[in-house]
């Protein structure tokens, strides 16, 4: 089994990296679905505040690694990417769930870069405004999320075309995957 931790800061290229992994057969889970399948639970809006502040108050009630706690027993196969790590006490929890079968993928992309990119992914949680994305950047910094990049096994720089970064991704993958 090979499990690959995905961590970077919103908007850039989580998603891409993981249907590079999906191309290889991988099973993807993403944290931020927990997230929103709970505010379903509870019938909260699917807002960027309304998520963030849901996300942030089940860390504090039941710590910051519970995500990756919720995770851990929903991985099954011989190649999963778990998306969206957000701080060292996650990696931790994921590192002590699966040893040397874990490797945490740090992907970075500029601010700039990242909030036009949101921007135009237009979802319901993509901030509209500048002072928006500075805040969400704030939070799921205040998270540890700057801590688990700087944890990073490997590290894909992402400023360029999405086929600069498939490049670029399929050759990490060559390098960490199972052979066969």
């Amino acid at each position: 089994m090979k499990i690959l931790v995905t961590t970077g800061m919103p908007g850039c290229g989580k998603e891409e990296f993981l249907k590079c992994c999906m191309a290889r057969g991988a099973n993807v889970i993403r944290m931020g679905d927990l997230v929103r399948d709970r505010a379903k639970e509870f019938g909260i809006d699917h807002s960027d505040k309304n998520l963030g502040d849901l996300a942030n108050e089940e860390r504090q009630r039941f710590g910051m690694d519970i995500w990756a706690k919720r995770v851990i027993p929903l991985v099954g196969g011989d190649i999963v990417a778990i998306d969206g790590t957000r701080g060292p006490d996650e990696i931790r929890a994921f590192k002590h769930a699966f040893g040397a079968d874990l490797q945490v993928v740090g992907i970075h992309a500029s601010p700039k870069t990242r909030f036009e990119r949101l921007k135009a992914r237009a979802r319901t949680d993509s901030p509209a405004v500048l002072s928006e994305f500075d805040k969400r950047d704030r939070r799921e910094l205040d998270w540890g999320l700057g801590d688990a990049i700087a944890l990073a096994d490997h590290m894909v720089i992402n400023e360029g075309s999405l086929e600069t970064l498939k490049v670029q991704v399929d050759s990490l993958l060559d390098r960490i995957l199972p052979k066969g």
